[in-house]
């Protein structure tokens, strides 16, 4: 790694097709690059458009009468520098460019940089170092929510029948097995399916925070409200009664098995 670099360093500037350029001077450091690079007067104004691989320089000096003198102090982490394994040495890539037009262009002029350094001992090839490391992705979540038709995907003598069926289902035939009607008799239990497409995902787990029964057909700061679900997913029916959400066959949908009561604020509960 770059902390274990020894700080004996074999410095190779490596000649441009026309030969060393006595006006770059390079150090190469434990972990990073310094570069001096004098510039004629007519580049003084155009500083801006020389690069150290992709980073622009650290400072511009301007001498007088002389031009001026750009400077770069770049670790090997940035401006895109290449790290190759020969044999027993670590080697460090990249190029200085002026570059007057756009990058879509080719550069004016260019200088190869290299840094060589003693490969350490106890240095390891990557794939043969195990470690860790993250994956990110970004894109939309569909989510589905039904209640299920509860005479279709439920008998009363087999409380395991509903979790087995919705095992073998795909998501357009669980929506395919929705309730016909929101009308439950008191008492009864009422199957409610929520899910999140997966897709190309990483691993999706679907949670409920926090559910509410209500008086009115759509929550207003005035609705009167009875908690079933609160406290970051706790299931308080549960306590109350035999409603219970059932084992998990993908993170990414459940199915809560609710018990349907009496609403005790002697409302009739809208769906």
């Amino acid at each position: 790694m770059l902390t274990h670099l020894l700080l004996s360093v074999i410095l190779l500037a490596v000649c441009a097709p026309a030969g060393a350029n006595p006006d770059i001077t390079v150090k190469c450091l434990e972990d990073s690059v310094q570069i001096w690079w004098r510039i004629g007067s007519r580049l003084v104004p155009q500083a801006a458009r020389l690069f150290l691989g992709s980073c622009m320089p650290t400072k511009l000096k301007v001498l007088p009468g002389e031009g001026g003198e750009v400077f770069f102090n770049q670790p090997f982490t940035k401006c895109k520098f290449k790290r190759l394994i020969k044999g027993k040495r670590i080697v460090y890539q990249n190029e200085v460019t002026f570059r007057p037009r756009p990058r879509s262009k080719p550069a004016a002029y260019k200088h190869p940089i290299k840094c060589v350094y003693k490969r350490p001992e106890s240095w390891i090839p990557p794939f043969l170092n195990p470690g860790s490391g993250f994956s990110e992705g970004r894109g939309e979540l569909v989510f589905h929510m039904a209640l299920l038709d509860g005479e279709r995907w439920q008998r009363p003598t087999e409380p395991g029948y509903l979790r087995a069926r919705l095992h073998f289902l795909s998501p357009a035939e669980r929506l395919a097995a929705t309730g016909k009607t929101n009308v439950i008799r008191p008492g009864s239990f009422m199957s409610i399916w929520a899910a999140v497409e997966q897709k190309s995902h990483q691993p999706l787990l679907l949670l409920i925070d926090e559910c509410v029964a209500a008086a009115t057909p759509a929550l207003r700061p005035d609705s009167r409200v009875y908690p079933i679900i609160s406290n970051k997913g706790c299931l308080l029916e549960s306590r109350r009664g035999n409603s219970a959400f059932l084992p998990r066959r993908h993170s990414s949908s459940l199915v809560l098995h609710l018990q349907s009561f009496k609403f005790p604020l002697g409302d009739e509960v809208r769906g």
